[in-house]
């Protein structure tokens, strides 16, 4: 006999709720995507360094932003993701996780995780209506920024390899060089 199984979906209010109880602990890495409680990869050595870096260099730009790091951006009541790096509006609300009006830059840092990152996360951000999103792949060594959301996802992607520069939308004279983001060639997996 083959016995369906039934999956129950929590909203992002339940989420927090088993936070704020102690059913999720504090230092349980998870990530409600699409309604479903997951588990995100372990923080390896590249990509411990890659969000180090990202916070400097965001860092830079000083009380005209807030870099939220491995925190959560509450995307609609069934996405709850913690991107690697969040770069925020500098009057957002903190009686609440940041929503997406909020975030000016949402950085996702992937090795082992890249596909839920761009074929989950990623239009999920998209219809959420964040601005631009930046996956760095530490894979293919190069950063994929994604701009103009639609509901069906970014409609502009383009790829930087490390000897590029590009600046984030909101902005435009802040240049980003891509091997500071990727690091020393050797420090890539």
């Amino acid at each position: 006999m083959v016995v369906a199984l039934q999956r129950r979906r929590f909203t992002a209010d339940e989420f927090e709720q088993m936070a704020e109880a102690g059913i999720l602990g504090e230092d349980e890495r998870v990530e409600l995507l699409e309604g479903e409680i997951v588990a995100m990869s372990p923080i390896g050595t590249p990509h411990a360094w890659c969000v180090n870096r990202l916070g400097q260099i965001f860092a830079r730009l000083g009380d005209a932003v807030i870099v939220s790091v491995q925190n959560p951006v509450r995307l609609d009541d069934w996405f709850t993701p913690q991107p690697d790096l969040a770069v925020l509006r500098p009057d957002v609300s903190q009686a609440r996780h940041p929503g997406p009006a909020d975030v000016l830059l949402a950085i996702e840092v992937a090795s082992s995780s890249v596909g839920v990152d761009r074929e989950i996360k990623a239009p999920a951000y998209a219809r959420a209506g964040v601005v631009e999103l930046w996956l760095v792949d530490l894979v293919a060594d190069r950063l994929e920024v994604h701009r103009d959301p639609s509901p069906i996802g970014y409609r502009l992607i383009r790829l930087f390899g490390r000897d590029e520069q590009v600046s984030p939308l909101f902005a435009p004279d802040f240049m980003v060089r891509v091997d500071a983001v990727l690091g020393p060639p050797s420090d890539t997996p």
